[in-house]
Formats: C-alpha cells, sequence, structure tokens
C-alpha cells in the first residue's frame, strides 16, 4: 500500500541521514551562538513514531491519513506544478516538527550538554487506538510504555531534572489527552497530560486548556510550505496586491441548529445582508464558504481565494475555542476577527503576542453579536480605510511566524523565524524560567 513505502521512506532519512547532523553538530560544541540552546533528541524505539504511521487508516470513524504521510508530514502537493502548497492534515504536525528539528543548528549526542531534550514521540497518533480504537477503555494508560522506557533506559536523563527539561509535540488539542485519571466510566480523551509523573513536561498542542501548565499551544499547520525566500516573497506580494472585494468572510461550518451561538448568527447575517443592496456598491458584504462535513480539510482552493478576496476573516469557536482557518485567513493576508479571546490570544502567545492582538485583530464578544443585536458588519465598516490597511500590514508581518516552511529549505528562509523556530525559542526559555 502507499502508507507502505512512505514509511520505508521516513525510516532511511531518520535512521540514516540523521546520525551524521548529531555527529557534526558535537565538533561544533564550541559554538557560542549555541551556549544554553543545544537540544538533544532522545532515541525512542520506533514503536513510538514510525511503526505508528503504519496505523494511519486503522480507524475507520477517523480520517485516512496515509495519502498525508508524503512529504514528511507536509501531504501531496495540491497540483503538480506547486512548489509551495501541499494538502496538509493538522494532525501529522509531530511527524512535521520531527523531520524539522532535525536541521536545528544545536543539536547534540549529549544529554548533559542539553538544555532540552526532545521526545520524538507521536502521541497524537498513538493516541486513536485509545480514541477510535481497541483500546477506547484503557484511555488512563496512554503515556505509560513511554514512561516505563524513559525510566529504564537510561533513566538518569529523565530524572536529572524530574522532566522539566523534556518536551514533545501532541498534534490534537489538550483536551484530547486530559481525561481525569478517576473517572468511571471514561469520558472523551486519553489521560496523558493527567499522569502525575508527566506533570513536569512541556507539551506543544494544537490548543491549550484554561490552566496551561504542562502544555503552550502552537499554531495549526496551513497548505502554505514554502522551500525559499523568494517564494515567499512572491506570495507576500500578492496577497499585497490581491482586490478586497468583500468585506468579511467566514469559511466554516455548523450554525444551522435554532439554539442561539456565534456560527448561527454569522450565519443569519451573512444571509440577510447578502439580500440586500449592498452599501459597497458592486463589492460584497460578506461571503461563505461551507466547508460542513469536512470538506475543505485538506483543500485549500477552496477556501484560500476567497480569503484572497476579504478584509476580514471571520473566526467564530466551534467544537472546541481554536480554528485552523485563524492561521489560513493570516497567511492570505485576512485581518483575523476573533469572538472570545481563547481563540487565540489567550492560547499562542509565542507566535501572536497578546500585547500586539489589536494591531493586527478585530474583537467583538459573541454575547454582543448572539444576544444584544451587534451587527459584524457595523462594526468592521466603522473602522476608517487607513486603520484597515495598517493593520493588514500587519498581518502579512506576522506571516513567516504562523508558518511552517518546508524542511530543507534555503539559507535565506531559514533567516526568517517560522512557528517551528519561535516554538523551539519558547520551549528553551520555558524550560530555563523552571530549571
Amino acid at each position: 500500500m502507499a502508507f507502505k513505502s512512505t514509511v520505508t521512506t521516513l525510516t532511511i532519512f531518520f535512521f540514516f541521514f540523521v546520525e551524521p547532523r548529531v555527529v557534526s553538530q558535537q565538533i561544533s560544541a564550541v559554538d557560542t551562538e549555541c551556549t544554553n540552546r543545544w537540544i538533544h533528541i532522545r532515541t525512542l524505539p520506533s514503536r513510538f513514531n514510525l511503526d505508528l504511521l503504519s496505523t494511519c487508516n486503522r480507524y475507520p470513524i477517523t480520517d485516512d491519513l496515509c495519502p498525508y504521510l508524503a512529504n514528511h508530514g507536509l501531504g501531496p502537493k495540491t497540483h503538480t506544478r506547486t512548489r509551495s502548497w501541499y494538502r496538509t492534515d493538522p494532525l501529522l504536525l509531530e511527524l512535521i516538527f520531527h523531520r524539522r528539528i532535525l536541521e536545528y543548528p544545536c543539536l547534540t549526542p549529549d544529554p548533559d550538554l542539553a538544555s532540552a531534550v526532545y521526545l520524538p514521540y507521536y502521541a497524537g497518533i498513538d493516541s486513536l487506538r485509545y480514541l477510535y480504537g481497541p483500546d477506547l477503555n484503557s484511555s488512563a494508560d496512554h503515556g505509560s510504555d513511554l514512561l516505563e522506557f524513559l525510566t529504564r533506559d537510561q533513566p538518569e536523563i529523565w530524572s536529572r531534572r524530574s522532566g522539566h527539561d523534556h518536551f514533545l509535540v501532541m498534534a490534537r488539542p489538550a483536551w484530547d489527552f486530559s481525561q481525569p485519571l478517576t473517572v468511571d466510566p471514561p469520558i472523551w480523551g486519553t489521560s496523558f497530560l493527567e499522569r502525575r509523573e508527566f506533570f513536569n513536561l512541556t507539551a506543544l498542542t494544537l490548543e491549550s486548556r484554561f490552566w496551561p501548565w504542562q502544555e503552550q499551544a502552537v499554531p495549526y499547520p496551513t497548505s502554505f510550505h514554502p522551500h525559499s525566500l523568494p517564494f515567499l516573497e512572491s506570495w507576500i506580494r500578492r496577497v499585497r496586491r490581491s482586490r478586497r472585494t468583500s468585506l468579511m468572510l467566514f469559511a466554516g461550518g455548523g450554525g444551522t441548529s435554532s439554539s442561539p451561538n456565534i456560527r448561527r448568527s454569522i450565519r443569519l447575517e451573512c444571509t440577510n445582508v447578502n439580500a440586500t443592496e449592498s452599501e459597497l456598491k458592486s463589492d460584497k458584504i460578506c461571503d461563505f464558504v461551507d466547508c460542513s462535513n469536512g470538506i475543505c480539510e485538506h483543500d485549500p482552493i477552496r477556501f484560500m481565494r476567497p480569503m484572497l478576496q476579504s478584509s476580514f476573516c471571520l473566526q467564530p469557536p466551534g467544537d472546541t475555542p481554536t480554528r485552523k482557518a485563524t492561521f489560513d485567513g493570516i497567511i492570505a493576508g485576512c485581518i483575523p476577527v476573533f469572538f472570545e479571546d481563547q481563540t487565540a490570544k489567550m492560547q499562542y502567545n509565542w507566535h501572536l503576542p497578546e500585547s500586539e492582538f489589536a494591531e493586527f485583530s478585530v474583537t467583538i464578544p459573541k454575547e454582543d453579536v448572539v444576544f444584544r443585536g451587534v451587527r459584524i458588519q457595523d462594526v468592521l465598516m466603522s473602522i476608517p480605510k487607513e486603520e484597515v490597511t495598517r493593520m493588514r500590514e500587519r498581518v502579512i508581518e506576522m506571516m513567516p511566524r504562523v508558518m511552517y516552511r518546508r524542511h530543507g529549505a534555503s539559507m535565506g528562509l531559514m533567516n526568517k523565524k517560522d512557528a517551528v523556530d519561535i516554538a523551539i525559542d519558547g520551549v528553551l526559555e520555558k524550560i530555563k524560567s523552571r530549571v
């Protein structure tokens, strides 16, 4: 099957290319640029990472992830001629991050020299057997095998700082790993983050809880993964010159129930305003891309063009507060409109500094829209054009911070910090503050 060749290719890369890279870093250990920045990649048995990729189509209730393992987790290209656009599944961030950290310039084979220890454990992929598979009723056991390995194989690495210097990526919302150990019968999720032994490690998740001691949210991967600076600059030029013919856009699903909620209010406002004569002459006030039933998940063509043509992108919470569309919109230069702080402001402070939110986004409390009759269009149309232009420019400046560049990128592009670089900086600072 297709996934077998993909896993074979990944295995060859990880186990035959990486070791010389690590050795070369040992030779350059005197490099002062790596002082307090050394990272040791813990060698884990393949059952904790690469072997898990063979389960990519094992659980019928979830999407088949096998087609999206290509290009080290970036997925297949959206079309044959593109050099930057892929059909990326965010659940494969663990694989994407693993491949990228191999290019980090301050890797060391000596854990005693390291400021941080990276665990290449694909926790999100492994969680599928607890969430949807045969181990559904054993979700409290998630992490037991990993803990046993860490405390048995070179246990001094783990015990040196009681796990404070360890970090990993968990490509799902933290809630999915937060089932209380004492709940009976089990509810949704596994109990990985509830295990006392893992309280000290740092988990990079797609969404954090309200008390993020263990985890830090990092951006959802979008479909844009340039490999060189000219390709990024070319895309930015296209974003800048794009004609914004729609005031606001909502790309998503939901909002069809009769009970009051922000998505329902958005859909009703868009439907009503588009049924009347536009106050913007030939331009639209509200555009809507229906992404119900996951039809947009691996097809950026469906929503990127409308985002390029819109000034504001509405980012209401759904089943959970955060949205991948927040980052799709930033890539398109579309100013995000949030309806609660937990969607982004309280989540991604490493990549989207909380103190700068007013410079590149708009916040309208969802209660005002749902219960107090505030019209989103009125709020957005009241913003002066000069301010909209300035905000869009700030969104464009934020673009490199939330994108995941392609592995093997050019030196020019590597000089611009992307989502992985910023996450590593944040991890090192967080660990430093603890130890």
